[in-house]
């Protein structure tokens, strides 16, 4: 039988699609890490506000209360600076499943024309098998020997 002539290009897109997969499995990783360390300061802060809220009830000095509304500051722009870091990463995510599925859908077409090629070559030995019997059985009717 004779070799699939793309053998090495199946064989490399499937090493692609594997590097492809291993890439987006980082990338989701990555994702849900700055996800979690966003929900993470989105409640820090919640608990921070509720802390404040509790201590105005009580009674701030002008100090405290700055001091209150300066980390309050501080925790929203950590918040959008991570909002924005979590919109990257999902971006990052969806060009990654992406390429996983173009690397995947050329993997597909080459192991379709792999298929193909094997099934020719099958189709090709039994024609060659069945010309070969028909031969011998031929040569041996010619011969008298039935």
């Amino acid at each position: 039988m004779k070799a699939f002539p793309m053998q090495s290009l199946l064989d490399l897109s499937n090493v692609r699609m594997d590097d492809a997969a291993r890439q987006l499995g980082q990338l989701l990783a990555s994702k849900q890490e700055t996800e979690k360390t966003l929900a993470l300061l989105e409640q820090y802060r919640e608990e921070y506000e509720a802390r404040f809220r509790q201590a105005a009830q009580a009674g701030l000095t002008r100090d405290e209360w700055s001091n209150y509304q300066s980390f309050l500051g501080r925790l929203d722009e950590a918040i959008a600076q991570q909002r924005t870091l979590v919109e990257a990463s999902k971006q990052r995510t969806v060009d990654g499943q992406k390429e996983w599925l173009d690397k995947r859908n050329r993997v597909k077409a080459f192991d379709t024309l792999s298929q193909r090629h094997k099934a020719n070559e099958v189709h090709s030995e039994a024609k060659t098998e069945q010309r070969a019997q028909d031969e011998h059985a031929a040569k041996s009717f010619r011969n008298g020997d039935n």
